[in-house]
């Protein structure tokens, strides 16, 4: 059974365009590892207003793609990459903040 998971990041104002280009040319290897990792229907929105950026993903078992125990070098690197222009932790994984949620309709 799937199990929803949405949350929610921080993009560092000024970086909206740089962030798109980068999702744009995502690398095969990390699109792979991650729908390997059960994660699909995965998709991340911007609010302008805030610069937070809300991700929806739905995920096979209990993990999900922002899960930093045992990180792949693959996802290590993308993080790496990104970490210039997101609010990161010192591994450089995006501070994300999961969002509950209060409703739901098929």
């Amino acid at each position: 059974m799937k199990k929803r998971f949405a949350f929610k990041m921080f993009l560092k104002p000024g970086f909206e365009d740089e962030y798109a280009k980068r999702h744009a040319a995502i690398w095969p290897e990390l699109k792979q590892m991650i729908k390997d990792q059960g994660v699909s229907n995965y998709s991340i929105y911007w609010d302008k207003d805030t610069n937070i950026l809300f991700a929806y993903q739905e995920c096979e078992g209990e993990g999900n793609s922002q899960d930093t125990d045992n990180v792949d070098p693959i996802t290590q690197r993308w993080w790496d990459m990104m970490a210039d222009i997101m609010e990161v932790n010192p591994d450089n994984s995006p501070v994300t903040i999961p969002l509950p949620e209060l409703f739901h309709m098929d």
